[in-house]
């Protein structure tokens, strides 16, 4: 050891141990109490893409140019001669968004063809904006002018809200290892119903994002207990199945989210809709139970056995308190006395330090390319409602898929695979020419069931290599470093100034990066969950062939 004190869970591993897969197997292992609970966590996984992908519509800017304010002796000119006489056009041809004459240019009115006044007759919109609200009553950008020079704090709003998503994941993290899963979970609702009702009824930009960052906080807790309590109630053989069931409702969010912002195209509206679920999952938490892994990790026998005697009713095994109790006595004999946990413990060995580096990659690969699909849909001859509808349709057949890649070749190569097709996907997009509206659309709407997988993939992944003594904490370093890379996706998307496919060039990039780094991480598949760092420390191909045995 270095002299740092001793590492969280770190014992001797032993050849043959009982396993809390074990205890599972006499409740019922998989039956109506997982089934029961899986329902439950789904809630929260509807609630999250109708949050985080929700800056898409309330932050969208629609087409929009100077505001206009002809004199007397032009009233009897039509809305396109104000248009073509104030307005100058863009190379392309279209009119311009940030600039007008500063004179009225009543020549073109004769010959719009003709070479207007020199640079100097043009200046930028002192006097505000028109929108086309055709497709949105208001958004953050026609609420507070957020356009041209400005448009950076439109952009911004995102990443205020995925910087507290980022803060979130590492206290909520640490929190929820200390204090519990469900315990976070009830706070976490609370808080996100709060804020996000908050956040509906802004009356500044200023209130708005800090709002925002404070509910990105909130819903970050949702996110990582609901992967740790998900994993940690289900035996070795389900995992993958209760990861994909649940994560279904990541795409039912994803889809309802395009229905809820094409009935309200308000955006104070909309947020308030996308928030108002947060009260199922508040009472939802009445039948929701603790983790047992977790308590039996912190000592908390006692609760451990109650749940564990729940599970047992709920699945319609008799149980034997006298036998499970002197197993849980049997299990904790190879377990260290319950010590904080903290992140630290997640570096202070080599396997771990290792497995974290990479996660870390892998995890802002994926997070930033996910969002960079998801937050480029438009350019695709769709209607932005159709384009991020379609976006989550893709992802069920994704899921499915990833179902079976998961079961086929295992984490590793699963992750390896669903990462370089998003980046073929997205390199693609890059060189078919604009023109090619409904080809583009196929391809983009591909590269988001990749990204997709990508993200339900490493998801689990994660949750099976971290040990359950500090499983929370490796959970939500993870989901921080991801988050980090969902932070800076909207602003590499204003790039496109610099150079238009630079953004998509660095997404590209980044999934072949993570692609790469992938490889290098261990298989899971068929292990069982490591419980203490000891488990992550040795090699685990000897509990691979233990549960091999047990299905032959």
């Amino acid at each position: 050891m270095d002299g740092t004190g001793p590492a969280v869970g770190l014992t001797p591993s032993s050849p043959k141990k009982l396993s809390f897969d074990d205890l599972l197997l006499e409740a019922g292992g998989f039956g109506r109490f997982q089934v029961l609970t899986l329902m439950i966590l789904c809630i929260p996984r509807l609630i999250l893409p109708q949050n985080f992908l929700l800056h898409i519509f309330i932050s969208s800017v629609p087409s929009h140019h100077c505001a206009i304010f002809p004199n007397e002796l032009m009233g009897n000119l039509t809305k396109e001669d104000l248009l073509l006489v104030y307005i100058p056009r863009e190379v392309d041809g279209a009119y311009s968004s940030c600039k007008m004459y500063s004179q009225p240019q009543l020549h073109l009115l004769h010959n719009n063809s003709e070479v207007t006044a020199n640079k100097s007759s043009v200046r930028s919109c002192d006097q505000g904006w028109e929108y086309d609200h055709s497709t949105f009553i208001s958004t953050t950008a026609t609420q507070w002018d957020l356009v041209c020079e400005r448009k950076w704090l439109n952009s911004a709003l995102a990443t205020f809200f995925f910087i507290g998503v980022t803060m979130g994941a590492i206290c909520i993290g640490y929190l929820s290892d200390r204090y519990g899963r469900r315990t976070m979970l009830l706070i976490c609702y609370i808080l996100s119903f709060v804020f996000g009702s908050l956040s509906a009824v802004s009356i500044s930009y200023t209130m708005l994002a800090v709002c925002r960052t404070l509910c990105g906080i909130s819903l970050a807790g949702l996110s990582i207990t609901t992967v740790a309590l998900s994993v940690e109630w289900v035996d070795t053989r389900h995992r993958t199945f209760a990861e994909i069931i649940t994560g279904m409702f990541w795409s039912v969010g994803s889809v309802s989210l395009a229905l809820m912002a094409y009935l309200l195209r308000d955006w104070h509206w909309l947020l308030g809709a996308a928030t108002a679920p947060c009260l199922l999952g508040i009472i939802s938490i009445w039948w929701l139970p603790e983790s047992a892994r977790w308590l039996l990790a912190n000592g908390k026998v006692e609760k451990a056995e109650a749940e564990l005697a729940r599970c047992a009713v709920v699945n319609g095994q008799i149980y034997e308190k006298s036998s499970t109790n002197k197993r849980i006595q049997t299990l904790l004999e190879h377990r260290p006395p319950s010590v904080s946990p903290s992140y630290i413990d997640l570096f202070r060995t080599p396997a771990l330090r290792k497995l974290s580096l990479c996660l870390a990659l892998i995890w802002f690969a994926v997070a930033s390319s996910y969002y960079g699909i998801s937050l480029n849909i438009t350019g695709f001859g769709l209607s932005i409602y159709l384009t991020h509808c379609l976006y989550g349709l893709i992802e069920f057949p994704a899921k499915l898929g990833i179902y079976v890649l998961m079961n086929w070749l295992g984490r590793r190569w699963t992750q390896v695979l669903v990462l370089m097709g998003t980046a073929v996907c997205i390199g693609a997009n890059m060189i078919i020419p604009m023109a090619f509206g409904s080809l583009r659309s196929a391809v983009a709407i591909f590269g988001k069931g990749f990204s997709e997988a990508s993200f339900t993939s490493i998801i689990l992944y994660t949750a099976e290599i971290y040990p359950t003594i500090i499983r929370q904490n490796g959970i939500g370093y993870a989901s921080f470093v991801g988050r980090l890379g969902v932070s800076v996706a909207p602003m590499i998307m204003l790039l496109e100034d610099v150079w238009l496919i630079l953004p998509q060039t660095l997404f590209c990039c980044l999934a072949v990066t993570g692609g790469l780094v992938a490889n290098l991480l261990p298989e899971t598949q068929n292990v069982q969950l490591p419980e203490t760092i000891s488990d992550v420390e040795s090699k685990r191909s000897h509990l691979h062939n233990e549960i091999q045995m047990t299905e032959h």
